[in-house]
């Protein structure tokens, strides 16, 4: 049944909105710290913007519409998102290292931004129609191989964050998917080889470096390390309280590259402190238990997978960026959800948002689904 709109945006998760507009609102703010530093004309405020409009309204629609007619189109889309990924090898631009961006009228997009919710809608309608019974062989590998395929073609540009990033979204989701004790040393064991044969025959000599400078951030102090070395220096010295929006010294002296957006939690933990950590990880922590909770209350299981698939994107990239921050993990470029500076991830990450109050949107007092591993 149809939902008229203001009917619809009524019976949104409000702390799940609440959630994403705080989140937004640290972006923006460190942000305009960036470009305090720069002293230019708030142009990444301005891009930034004009994605916010583009993604709420987006975001919007996604809600007020039905997600179950997004079942029909999950397979169109992940095919489209393989295309792009092929077609940015041959047409994309090359930025740091990486042919996977489309540059159009000033404006950057990476072909994997759309890749994620592609193969989080796949991975949901190949999970949903077949939660009626036990998770098995046949089910770990023909999911792994809907993950295999756009990995190949990251690895290619290369990109080795939005390959992680996609693996990682595929091993959240076979968790909730039921999957058992045996298939998971299968998995890690897979894993290992996988990441042997990558290292001696796929990845390029800067991947490995960073690898390495991750390990020992000191062997390369001033050119691999550098970066590593100066975010933990800002988030440090940031202290309790901080020093202060615009005030501190590793992002306004500009000690600290890619600041608006590998580094933007380095920012806010230098200038707002620990209670700005508090507030920005209390944020993240409500818009995750939010898709969970509603995922359990879902209607049905591709409702619910959409909303394990979302949690699974979030927690994925939000502990890759934190991790590469304090140095826990190999520096990726892997963007803060909702955070970091960047058209194409502000947009998704309202897509994904979307999706989740869509299915909000549509349960009813008393609704639980319990076909779901939780």
């Amino acid at each position: 049944m149809a939902f008229a709109p203001f009917t619809a945006f009524r019976k949104m998760d409000m702390p799940l909105t609440i959630a994403a507009i705080v989140l937004i609102g640290f972006g923006f703010a460190a942000i305009f710290s960036v470009e305090l530093s720069r002293g230019s004309e708030n142009v990444f405020l301005q891009k930034q913007a004009i994605a916010l409009g583009i993604g709420a309204l987006t975001c919007a629609v996604i809600a007020a519409a039905n997600y179950h007619a997004i079942r029909h189109y999950a397979r169109g889309f992940y095919i489209g998102g393989i295309m792009l990924l092929i077609l940015v090898l041959f047409l994309g631009r090359t930025l740091n290292g990486s042919t996977g961006w489309f540059v159009v009228g000033g404006f950057a997009f990476q072909p994997v931004e759309l890749m994620k919710v592609a193969l989080m809608m796949m991975l949901a309608l190949y999970f949903s129609e077949r939660a009626k019974r036990r998770f098995g062989w046949k089910d770990l590998f023909a999911s792994a191989g809907l993950v295999a395929v756009p990995v190949v073609f990251l690895m290619m540009q290369p990109d080795l964050g939005g390959a992680a990033l996609l693996v990682g979204t595929w091993a959240v989701m076979v968790l909730f998917a039921g999957i058992r004790p045996s298939q998971v040393f299968v998995l890690i064991g897979s894993v290992a080889i996988v990441a042997a044969i990558g290292w001696m025959f796929v990845f390029q000599p800067y991947q490995k470096d960073r690898i390495l400078t991750f390990l020992d951030p000191s062997r390369d102090p001033l050119f691999r390390g550098y970066n590593v070395t100066q975010a933990k220096i800002a988030i440090g010295s940031g202290g309790f309280w901080g020093r202060g929006l615009g005030d501190g010294s590793q992002s306004q002296l500009r000690f600290l590259p890619e600041s608006q957006t590998d580094f933007v939690f380095a920012v806010i933990a230098e200038e707002l402190g620990f209670v700005g950590v508090l507030l920005l990880f209390s944020a993240f922590i409500v818009l995750l238990w939010r898709a969970l909770a509603i995922s359990r209350m879902a209607r049905d299981t591709f409702g619910a997978y959409l909303c394990i698939g979302t949690f699974s994107v979030m927690i994925i990239e939000v502990t890759v960026h934190v991790g590469a921050n304090v140095s826990l993990m190999p520096a990726t470029g892997v963007a803060l959800p909702f955070v970091s500076y960047g058209g194409s991830a502000l947009l998704l990450s309202l897509v994904f948002l979307g999706l989740v109050q869509s299915v909000a949107i549509r349960l009813r007092p008393g609704d639980r689904f319990n076909d779901i591993v939780l």
